[in-house]
This record gives C-alpha cells, sequence and structure tokens, in this order.
C-alpha cells in the first residue's frame, strides 16, 4: 500500500491502515525526537504524540512536502516544544527556590562558614532577592534564564520568543539595574 493510500485510509480512522504507517515510520519519528532530546524515554513518549497527532490531523496534509518531511517537521516541533516545557518547569522551580514558598524552604547553612559569614551571605541573598523582584518582567526572565540556569543567549531567544540581541541587552539592563538596586538596598538598610 503507496503512503497516499494509508493516509486516505488513516483519513477515515482505519486503524489497520495507522499501524502500517506507524510501523514504516516509527524509527525515522524516534530517531529525530532523540536526536533533538537525547533521552530515549522521552524520545518514546514524544513520538507517540507525533503519531497521534498525524491520526487527529491527517486530514491538514496537503501532499506539497514528502511524507517524511511531514512527520519531520511534526517531530522537531513537538521536541521542541517538550525541551521548551522542560526549561520552563526547571525554570519556575528555581524560581521557587530563590524567591521559593517559606513554607517549602529548608535553610540549608553552609558548614564552611563560620556565622557571621553565613549571616552576610543570607543578607547578600535577600537584597538580590528583592532586587530582581523590582526588574521588569522582561530582564527578570532573561537574566534569570542565563545567571539561574545558565543558559545561553540563544536558548533564551527561543524561550522569550525574541532575537539573541534583545537578549543580550535585556541581560545588560538588568545587571545595571541589580547594581543599582542592591546598592540602594545597603544604603537603606
Amino acid at each position: 500500500m503507496s503512503d497516499q493510500e494509508l493516509l486516505e485510509k488513516i483519513a477515515i480512522k482505519d486503524e489497520q491502515a495507522f499501524r502500517l504507517f506507524v510501523e514504516k515510520y516509527h524509527v525515522l519519528v524516534l530517531n529525530v525526537c532523540n536526536n533533538i532530546l537525547n533521552n530515549y524515554d522521552d524520545s518514546m513518549d514524544i513520538s507517540q504524540e507525533v503519531f497521534i497527532k498525524i491520526y487527529e490531523s491527517v486530514d491538514k496534509f496537503r501532499g506539497e512536502s514528502k511524507i517524511s518531511t511531514w512527520l519531520y517537521r511534526i517531530a522537531v516541533n513537538k521536541s521542541l516544544n517538550h525541551l521548551r516545557s522542560k526549561k520552563r518547569q526547571k525554570w519556575f522551580s528555581s524560581l521557587d527556590t530563590i524567591f521559593g514558598d517559606e513554607s517549602k524552604k529548608t535553610d540549608i547553612k553552609n558548614p564552611d562558614l563560620n556565622i557571621g559569614e553565613q549571616i552576610e551571605l543570607d543578607e547578600n541573598k535577600i537584597a538580590l532577592q528583592q532586587a530582581i523582584a523590582k526588574l521588569p518582567e522582561k530582564q527578570k526572565t532573561a537574566i534569570t534564564l542565563n545567571s539561574f540556569e545558565e543558559l545561553p543567549y540563544k536558548e533564551i531567544s527561543e524561550i522569550m520568543g525574541i532575537s539573541v540581541t534583545e537578549v543580550g541587552v535585556l541581560i545588560n539592563r538588568a545587571k545595571k539595574n541589580l547594581q543599582k538596586l542592591i546598592l540602594d538596598y545597603y544604603k537603606n538598610n
């Protein structure tokens, strides 16, 4: 059965045709996902999502490209969306750690510091948290992703949907604003 015939049968929800389609293209989709995600379990999950999307939207395939190109595009998009989602989850988890819910915080002290150094470290954390909280939203997002998540500008630009240049501008402005806000904090306290 040709690919076009398979797609026509899938469009009328023929499960046998869908099963043949999955068998034919599963390795291609799985490899694409795994090359992006570098995690076999996540790749298996995302490849299943790709085939579910195919099954649900097969009528949207216009035949202007090869089926493998269409599959590749869906697999890449799903994989990138998964990475973005994981990064956002990690980012929000980091924000919880930084700004976190006091009931969830465990106050771990560094045993290598004497009491005075620990107090100074705690005070610096408070100053930084308050300063970051006062930053404009985009600056806060960019500086957090760069400084705490250690993401490169290119990834930040993808996550935020802005240019790499704009990321650099936001981070530089955030650093300048943080210096001023931290100085103000210490002048007032």
